[in-house]
Parts: structure tokens; C-alpha cells; sequence
């Protein structure tokens, strides 16, 4: 039953950590660890080579340096460090050390020191004979390659997907529904494009950084900046060959994840120090190791065949995805399938048929990982590309074209595995955003003089809330000793504000304030089992547990205050934040019931519940773009920028506005300016911001973000997720913006200036 007497949720409440982060309060990992030995990690210069002879000796001898560790010290055990629930898809693939480097930036030695400036002089004198070997870099040519990224005997799936390492896959598949071969061949109007999106960096502002010791009863204490603490945990079992019950991770504020921290990327090195000397250890990637080493994008190439009527009828697509995993396999497996399942369903409302296939390769550059978007960035930017292509070609406002086809609420969506979209306002998010950008202004194109032109361009998007049937998400309420509520979580708060967004849901359930509710996580050692803080799923499924953790603990509160009012709990109902006696007034405060809980009292005030999802309702998003281009250089400026999204119903809109703000500024990065490159030997150009451009507020333009509800029946409060839609309709919007300008389809980004000036026709220039 749709809930409508908000009290503290749809309501913009502050987050709880906004003071401390305002103020510059030791709240992250280098804040609140103490001293520890520096770890640093010597890196290949070599795309792929066999380390032939290390020597250590020299090294050693330096003062301060405790110990270097290389492939020979290590366990021999293969993982993966994939942020998975288990089984991972993710194929076992790793060793802490590997003699056989696989890509500019796998790592050869641990050094630990007690200061950094040993650590570094050490580093500069291990000695490596490296047997080098051909690299695959071109992941066109990967599959079925004579070079073998992993030729090892010992290389794992925890799951089929279709992989086989002897031929450089790790994931295949190959679905749909219909005969789409019979159903294009039958249009009237049909194409084929590749679209080609490179790796892209998170760039998050705190690099990867851990903390590890040995706690008072010998346990390993793990402090990391990570969105995923019990499959670090986990992880670190495997590699490590220790109990999950030997070891406790726990995280403390993260400076930005987009999903790079739900790869465990640095926990490891210290963790094995830690072993090793019984001695603390600390690493902290500089930024030079976070972009060459670090967890980006996957490079994907999305081929689209559309098959439509010359009215605009879209009635059949065919997408095939190639992606790059790079030198490891961790969440190649998995990102893959949203560029199909995360876009074909946009066009549910005419479509006849689809065939979506993927192939996810091994090269020898820097592994890929989760990013915002998760694949679905990829597809998204093929298909919305081809869907304006064809209005374009048609003369169709693409607005229109896409009311025609797009998905409506209620409607089955075949390649989103069968679900309904039971809440769907992409139809009133479009009209709407048309309105509020002013789109048949805009939309054609307007001659400004000296070169300069401005037009518009569109896209639409739609994510998932949560891994369905996979993940769960758990939450812990108990009454404080003065009445106020404890929630604990498995969640990981990274910038997001989930710690404030359940906290407002558990003072809706619990007719309090904000400001009663005190938030405690990620602990593995006293949170609840939480898969982590990925796939967009915090509010949606942790929120839902949240919800049933309340209820339950309401039903204990009654049963509580029933034996203070001499009465049966069948008797007692809890409103305003009390529990009153049916037919009476009389009534006992929380304060009271805490009191009571400490005295004479068997029934504990707490209650835990956990959540997991059989469905993945998708937010929806529309995009608008207004830019002007420079027909002389080849500069694009972002003037307007409109998103109105579907997200349900926004628990927190100031929280829900930011995260669509942001997650358009990366889109306009990875569109115009970010971009993963390597030299003819597989090694990184892009090594530091001054190399790798990300957008800053003088390139974004004016940004308005609007939001239409949906109530989503199965998502806590009507809520369905936020994060990661928002990032997926500026790279569509903006190539169609200036195809509109140029006259020139860009199908590969990021679209800079060289690339628009060089392929504009000569007579432009005239």
C-alpha cells in the first residue's frame, strides 16, 4: 500500500557526516589508522613476461627495509578479487604474486619498510631478469589468439559463463526472443554501426588505501577505503589461506568510489605483510598506481543492427558486445550483459524480436573492474546512438521516435529476463524534460557566427535497483538506552549518503527524528551480512530490510510495553512514537521501554532483518543536451544540461539531485575528454590528471535536474535506485548534438576536438 504521510522521508535532510567532512575531521582510512610499516609494491614494466630472476639482496640491506617478498614467498592459490557474492562469476585467476606479469603495472615484489623513503630507495634496487613475451593489446585480436593471456593449468570458474582461457574468453553467451533475422530482413529501413567506448578511469579524489593489523587475540584487523567489506573479507581468506573467522575488515568513511573500491585492488599487499611480520602495514596507492593500476571501465565494442518502418516502427535489434577484461578476469563476466539487458528494453513498445551475444576477452593492459553504469554506459551509448541515427535519417524529431517505441508501465520486458515494469514514468519524464529544456528551441540548428554553432541532442537510459536473486541487504534497529535507535549496516556509505537515507527510514517507521537515529558500519564483526554498496542496490534492497527490521522490532516493543501496561501485545499498538493501549490512553514512551529493557526484562530490543529482491524494478532517465560547437577547432561547450528521472519515490531529493548532477559530469567526461590509451608496448599514457582530463564545474554548463515518481510496490517507500542511471544518457545526447552540428556521427569516444575537426567535410572550413 503506497505510504503518503512522510515524516522524515521525501524530505532533503542534511547528511549525518557533512560537519566532519565540512570541517576536515579525521574520518578516513590515513586519518584514523596509526603507524604501521609502508608497503610499496615494485611494478612490471612489461605487458606480459616471465620474471626469469629477482634478486632481493642488495635491497635488503638498506636501513629501515623489514622484508621484500616475491612470487617464490607467496601462496600458490589462485582468487579473484572481484566484489562478488559468492559463487563469483569471476573466474579464479590471481595469485598475490605471479611470476608471469601480465600487463605495465602487475605487481613483482612487496617491500615493506619502516618509512617510505626506504621503501623507495629498495624498490629502485631489486634487480629482475624478465623473459619478455609478445603482448596482446588489441582486444579485436584477443580471441582465439596463439598468445595466451592465462596459459596456466590451474586457472578456475567458480561459474560457467562460457569461458575458456585457452582461447583468451572468459564469458560467452548468446540469447533473445523471436527470429530477428526474418524480422530486419522484413523492414523497410535497416543498418549496422559499431560503437566503440574506451576504459575509463573513477579518478575518485581518496586513491586505494588499506590498513591491516593483528588485533589482541591474533585476528587480522583490515581498515580499508572499500564498498564491499565481506567480500574483501572473503577474498582475503582464499588468497591468504586463513579462516573468514580469523579475520574482521571494517571501513570507515570512503573519498569516492564509483566502483572501483568493489574490487578489493590494494587489501591484499598489507594483509600478507601483516601475516607475515605481525607487524601493522599500510598501503596507499599514489595516483600514478590508481591510474595504471587501478579497477576502470571495461572498453567495450557494442555492434547494433536495427531493423524499423519508414514511420519510425522499431521492430527488431541485434546487439553484439566485445569487452575487454584486460589483464584478469575480475567483473568481465557480469558488466557485459547490461549492455544488452540494460538497453534493448528502452524500445519494449514495437519490438518484434532481439538477439543480444557478448564475448569478453583477455589482453594485456590493466584489468577492468565496476565503474558507475556497469556496462550498461556501453550499450546504452551504441543503442540511443543508433535510435537517433535512424530518426535523423528518417526526418523523425528523435523525441518522437522514441515516444513510439519507448517502454511503458506495465509493459513485459523479454530482454530484462521477463520482468514488468510495474513503475515506469519514462513517458512523463520525456514530455517532461521537452518541456523544461525548451526542446524545439533548441533542437534545430542555430548558426551563431565565427564558427560557432549550437543544436541539441537526446537520449534516454534505464539501469536496475539491485542484482535480483543474488544480493542481500541487512540491518540491524535496536532501542537505546534513552529511547533513540541504533541502526547498524553492511552497507558502505561513499559519499552517497545511505547512512543518511536509512536513517531516515527508520525514523519514518519509527515516528522519530533524523537525529535520534545513530548509524553504525561496515563492520564485519558486528554488521549484519550485507553484500556491499554496488549495483545501485543500497536503497532499494538494504532500505527494504531496513523497513522489515523496523516492523519486527515494533512487534517487540509492544510486547515490551504490554507487560509495563498490565495488558496483552495484542492489546498495545505503537503510533507517534509510543506504545498505547488499544481503547485507552494509556501509553509509554520509548525513554520508559528503554528503561524497561534493562531491568527484569527477556525480550531484547532489537530486532535484524535481511532482504533480497526476485526482481530488478529499473529507474528510468531522460537526457537533454544543448551545446555550441567551434567549427574551426573543434571545441564542444555544454550550455544546458536537463535530466528529469524516474526513480521512484526520491527518499532524500537533495541526496537524489546530487547523485544525478555528478553522474552527468562523468558522462560528459568520458564523452569529451577522459580516454585509457596505451604505447605499442601496453604501457599506460594516461599516468596522472595532467594527462588524464576529468571536467570541472567550468566545463559542465548549467545543470537541472528534475525528478517524475513513480511507487515502485516492492522497494521500501515506493523507492527504486539512483546511482548509476544518471551517468548513461550524456555520451548518446551529446554525439547527437554534434552529429546535428557537423553533420558527422562520432561512434567512438571520447569525441575530442581533433577527432571533430579532422573529420568535418573541407568545405567547412572554406
Amino acid at each position: 500500500m503506497e505510504h503518503k504521510n512522510y515524516n522524515a522521508i521525501h524530505k532533503s535532510v542534511r547528511k549525518k557526516d557533512s560537519m566532519q567532512l565540512l570541517l576536515g575531521k579525521p574520518v578516513y582510512t590515513d586519518d584514523i589508522t596509526g603507524p604501521a610499516l609502508v608497503v610499496k609494491l615494485l611494478r612490471s614494466p612489461h605487458a606480459n613476461a616471465i620474471v626469469e630472476e629477482i634478486h632481493t639482496e642488495i635491497a635488503k640491506k638498506i636501513p629501515g627495509v623489514v622484508d621484500i617478498y616475491t612470487w617464490e614467498d607467496v601462496p600458490k592459490t589462485r582468487f579473484a578479487i572481484a566484489g562478488q557474492t559468492y559463487p563469483e562469476p569471476s573466474p579464479y585467476d590471481r595469485l598475490i604474486i605471479d611470476r608471469h606479469v601480465r600487463f605495465v603495472g602487475d605487481v613483482v615484489a612487496i617491500i615493506a619498510a619502516e618509512d617510505e623513503k626506504a621503501a623507495c630507495k629498495a624498490m629502485k634496487l631489486v634487480k629482475v631478469k624478465y623473459n619478455v613475451l609478445e603482448p596482446v593489446l588489441d582486444f579485436h585480436k584477443a580471441k582465439d589468439n596463439p598468445v595466451l593471456v592465462h596459459p596456466e593449468d590451474d586457472w578456475y570458474p567458480p561459474v560457467d559463463v562460457g569461458g575458456d582461457a585457452k582461447r583468451n574468453v572468459i564469458a560467452h553467451e548468446l540469447s533473445g526472443d523471436g527470429d530477428v533475422d526474418a524480422v530486419i530482413s522484413d523492414c523497410e529501413v535497416s543498418f549496422s554501426h559499431a560503437y566503440h567506448m574506451r576504459a575509463f578511469n573513477q579518478a575518485m579524489m581518496e586513491t586505494f588505501r588499506t590498513y591491516t593489523c593483528l588485533d589482541r587475540y591474533g585476528r587480522l584487523h583490515v581498515i580499508s577505503s572499500t564498498q564491499i567489506v565481506f567480500h574483501v573479507r572473503r577474498i582475503l581468506s582464499r588468497a591468504l589461506g586463513i579462516p573468514k573467522s580469523k579475520i574482521r575488515v571494517e571501513k570507515p568513511r570512503i573519498g569516492g568510489g564509483f566502483g572501483a573500491k568493489q574490487t578489493a585492488v590494494s587489501e591484499v599487499y598489507p594483509a600478507f605483510v601483516t601475516m607475515q611480520t605481525g607487524r601493522p602495514a599500510k598501503l596507499i596507492f599514489t595516483r600514478y598506481e590508481s591510474q595504471i593500476a587501478g579497477s576502470p571501465r571495461h572498453e567495450m565494442e557494442v555492434t547494433v543492427r536495427l531493423g524499423a518502418d519508414r514511420d519510425g516502427h522499431i521492430r527488431g535489434l541485434d546487439l553484439y558486445t566485445l569487452s575487454n577484461t584486460g589483464a584478469y578476469g575480475e567483473h568481465g563476466p557480469t558488466t557485459v550483459g547490461l549492455s544488452g539487458h540494460k538497453s534493448i528494453p528502452l524500445y519494449t513498445g514495437g519490438l518484434e524480436a532481439f538477439r543480444f551475444g557478448y564475448d569478453v576477452v583477455y589482453t594485456n593492459t590493466m584489468a577492468a573492474g565496476a565503474y558507475r553504469g556497469y556496462g550498461a554506459t556501453q550499450g546504452i551509448f551504441a543503442l540511443e546512438s543508433s535510435v537517433n541515427e535512424l530518426a535523423e535519417s528518417l526526418g523523425i524529431d528523435p523525441t518522437q521516435i522514441r515516444e513510439k517505441n519507448m517502454l511503458r508501465e506495465g509493459m513485459k520486458m523479454p530482454a530484462y529476463y521477463g520482468e514488468i515494469a510495474n513503475a515506469c514514468a519514462l513517458d512523463r519524464c520525456m514530455a517532461r524534460c521537452r518541456e523544461l529544456f525548451g526542446w524545439e528551441e533548441k533542437y534545430p540548428v542555430r548558426e551563431m557566427g565565427d564558427g560557432k554553432v549550437r543544436t541539441a541532442g537526446v537520449a534516454m537510459a534505464m539501469q536496475g535497483s539491485c542484482i535480483s536473486n543474488v544480493d542481500v541487504g541487512s540491518a540491524t534497529v535496536k532501542l537505546a538506552d534513552d529511547g533513540t535507535f541504533n541502526l547498524i549496516i553492511g552497507a558502505a556509505d561513499m559519499g552517497t549518503g545511505c547512512d543518511t537515507i536509512l536513517a531516515q527510514m527508520v525514523a519514518e517507521c519509527m515516528d522519530c527524528s533524523v537525529d535520534d537515529v545513530a548509524v553504525f558500519g561496515a563492520d564485519t564483526d558486528a554488521s549484519p551480512y550485507d553484500s556491499g554498496s554496488y549495483a545501485s542496490s543500497t536503497t532499494y534492497v538494504t532500505g527494504k530490510a531496513v523497513e522489515l527490521a523496523c516492523e519486527e522490532l515494533k512487534k517487540k516493543l509492544c510486547a515490551i510495553a504490554a507487560g509495563m501496561l498490565g495488558c496483552e501485545p495484542e492489546e498495545t499498538v505503537f503510533e507517534d512514537g509510543c506504545v498505547r493501549k488499544i481503547n485507552t490512553d494509556e501509553r509509554v514512551t520509548l525513554a520508559q521501554i528503554s528503561v524497561k529493557d534493562q531491568v527484569a526484562n527477556d525480550i531484547a530490543a532489537v530486532a535484524t532483518a535481511s532482504h533480497s529482491s526476485p526482481v530488478s524494478p529499473p529507474p528510468y532517465m531522460v537526457g537533454m543536451v544543448e551545446i555550441e560547437l567551434d567549427r574551426y577547432t573543434g571545441e564542444v561547450k555544454i550550455l544546458d544540461y536537463v535530466a528529469v528521472v524516474d526513480c521512484g519515490i526520491a527518499i532524500n531529493p537533495a541526496l537524489a539531485r546530487i547523485q544525478a548532477e555528478g553522474g552527468i559530469v562523468q558522462g560528459i567526461g568520458h564523452t569529451l575528454f577522459e580516454n585509457i590509451t596505451y604505447d605499442e608496448n601496453g604501457k599506460p599514457v594516461e599516468s596522472n590528471f595532467m594527462q588524464y582530463k576529468i571536467p570541472t564545474r567550468l566545463d559542465m554548463g548549467h545543470l537541472r535536474v528534475e525528478f517524475e515518481n513513480s511507487y515502485e510496490p516492492t522497494g521500501p517507500f515506493g523507492a527504486k535506485s539512483i546511482g548509476e542511471i544518471v551517468i548513461n544518457t550524456p555520451a548518446p545526447a551529446i554525439a547527437h548534438a554534434i552529429y546535428r552540428a557537423t553533420g558527422v556521427w562520432h561512434r567512438e569516444l571520447p569525441i575530442t576536438p581533433e577527432k571533430i575537426l579532422m573529420s568535418m567535410p573541407e568545405d567547412d572550413f572554406r
